[in-house]
């Protein structure tokens, strides 16, 4: 029920809304014809999302000895059968030009002595390739597009607000099968907001906070991808969550990755005893792909009892170390560990979503003017192991390409239609707040216990049913109580949780990221798992 001197919650017309201002949505943003009125939203600041966070560097091909094929190569090995060799090309075809792109903008990518751009090497790239910013490339890329877009009149940067739902002509009974907007709720009055819009852009990044245990920040918890699938989107190979090798593992630091790249110049894996082991499980040792090593790490702390491993790259330089890594070195010794003389305490965390809503290389959705770009996307590039540094890549390419789409479209789009504003006339402000953080708590942990880097049937099995059981708890918790962030984010998460069990369920092979102990070895044909809602439409012309 409505509260004495509420605000009265505002409505919103646009030609673009982008749900979420990481590399994918500022990029749609900036590319944007300048005449059309845009709109990003996010739940913290607008510099707050995974890319901020991502450290090693993007991919691409900028060296005369490396080549397109052989970057395309290594990622359909890396994608262990199940990459879709078109999205593959198409991304990598289009990396140079979109590293140019962000050059233009004013990214700062770090340079070698001759003054050329340094380029380093991770896990399943068969030559250097990754161009980075010391070992902070995700927080140069954020904080220059951000800045980008601050300066851009059309375009409206709005923090602390976090989408509910779609809006589609579906559900306002009308005709068609388009996407017209978003109810938001406003974080600072606790009001849900219309926001109406000729297109929309889902770019809210991936759903690792499914995990006890996340190298992402507090809002990854797969919000687009729940949003997109109630509105009626296929989803794809969620079974595929890559769990990144290195995590820091101290108690008192919150989700720190340590860079694949770290790996890549030369950081050996160790046991406690510091002994390396992970040529017994590959040939490319420490460069194996992020599957390979994370399943490594996990098996070597099980057999051992060990709550930690260790990752060793004090026998380079000091020198070395400072400059090619001064935010993991700097981070480190404020917990006291000096990396240029001990090694890194490591444990694996979840840490990227391979699935998602599928699209095309447009960006395009099952849903008319329904984007999805970054993480939230399932293009066909990662197949079952998304190879390091495609992402932020990945991010760029599809992001420019939804903005030319927009604006080759955008003369023939109407206005969107009218809709109702958010009805909360018969909720009321919930005294049952323990019950949203207990969910949240079991959720996480049986995700981690049950849906990790090493799987069963049984185990699957024992989350479906937890997961029905929190479903239909926090399905009638949604109906009664007035929304708020935290169960906005539980709802998405259970919902994500579901899918990538259905989804494990379904697959009954080992490969890539999936891998269960019921079905070691793998099926002769390599199939995407697609799940579909109860109504969808295909592709739009």
């Amino acid at each position: 029920m409505a509260r004495d001197n509420d605000p009265m919650p505002q409505s919103f017309e646009y030609d673009v809304l982008i749900i979420g201002s990481g590399a994918a949505g500022l990029t749609v943003a900036l590319n944007l014809p300048e005449h059309l009125r845009v709109c990003v939203v996010s739940k913290a600041d607008i510099s707050s999302g995974a890319t901020l966070w991502a450290q090693g560097g993007i991919a691409a091909v900028l060296d005369d000895q490396d080549s397109t094929e052989n970057h395309i190569t290594d990622t359909l090995n890396a994608g262990a059968g199940l990459c879709h060799e078109d999205a593959v090309r198409f991304t990598v075809e289009h990396g140079r030009e979109s590293i140019d792109w962000l050059i233009d903008s004013g990214v700062d990518f770090t340079r070698d002595d001759d003054a050329q751009y340094h380029l380093t090497r991770e896990g399943g790239h068969s030559h250097r390739r990754i161009i980075h910013a010391a070992d902070a490339t995700g927080h140069a890329v954020s904080t220059t597009l951000t800045s980008q877009a601050q300066a851009r009149p059309n375009i409206e940067l709005m923090s602390g607000r976090v989408a509910v739902d779609l809006i589609t002509n579906r559900k306002l009974a009308l005709p068609g099968n388009r996407c017209v907007g978003a109810y938001i709720l406003n974080l600072k009055d606790n009001h849900v907001e219309l926001f109406r819009a000729r297109f929309t852009v889902i770019a809210t990044g991936g759903a690792s906070k499914a995990y006890r245990y996340t190298t992402n920040p507090d809002g990854a918890s797969g919000d687009g991808i729940a949003m997109a699938w109630r509105a009626g989107c296929r989803v794809a190979n969620m079974e595929f969550n890559q769990f990144h090798p290195t995590c820091l593992y101290h108690p008192h630091a919150k989700s720190f990755l340590i860079t694949e790249a770290v790996r890549g110049e030369g950081g050996l894996l160790k046991l406690p005893d510091g002994s390396r082991f992970m040529d017994r499980f590959d040939e490319r040792g420490e460069l194996a792909p992020r599957d390979i090593v994370a399943r490594a790490i996990d098996h070597e702390m099980k057999r051992l009892g060990a709550d930690h491993l260790l990752l060793d790259i004090s026998h380079k330089p000091a020198d070395f170390i400072k400059h090619h890594f001064p935010t993991i070195y700097e981070k480190c010794l404020g917990f006291g560990i000096d990396i240029t003389r001990e090694p890194i305490p490591v444990v694996p965390a979840a840490h990227y979503t391979c699935g998602g809503i599928m699209s095309d290389e447009r960006a395009r959705t099952d849903i008319n003017q329904l984007y999805v770009v970054g993480e939230a996307a399932f293009t066909g590039l990662h197949g079952a192991n998304r190879m390091a540094s495609n992402s932020l890549l990945e991010c760029l390419v599809y992001g420019r390409a939804a903005a030319a789409d927009i604006a080759r479209r955008e003369a023939d789009i109407p206005s969107p239609p009218q809709a109702p504003d958010w009805d909360e006339s018969q909720v009321r402000d919930s005294d049952e707040d323990v019950v949203i953080s207990h969910n949240w708590d079991e959720l996480r942990h049986f995700m981690w216990d049950y849906v990790g880097i090493v799987r069963t049937t049984k185990r699957l099995q024992r989350a479906k049913h937890r997961v029905d059981l929190l479903s239909a708890e926090i399905g009638e918790f949604y109906s009664n109580y007035r929304v708020t962030n935290d169960l906005l984010e539980l709802r998405n998460l259970v919902t994500v949780s579901d899918l990538i069990i259905c989804s494990a369920l379904q697959r009954r092979e080992s490969r890539g990221l999936h891998y269960t102990l019921d079905y070691p070895g793998l099926l002769n044909e390599a199939r995407d798992t697609v799940l579909v809602p109860t109504t969808y439409r295909t592709l739009s012309p």
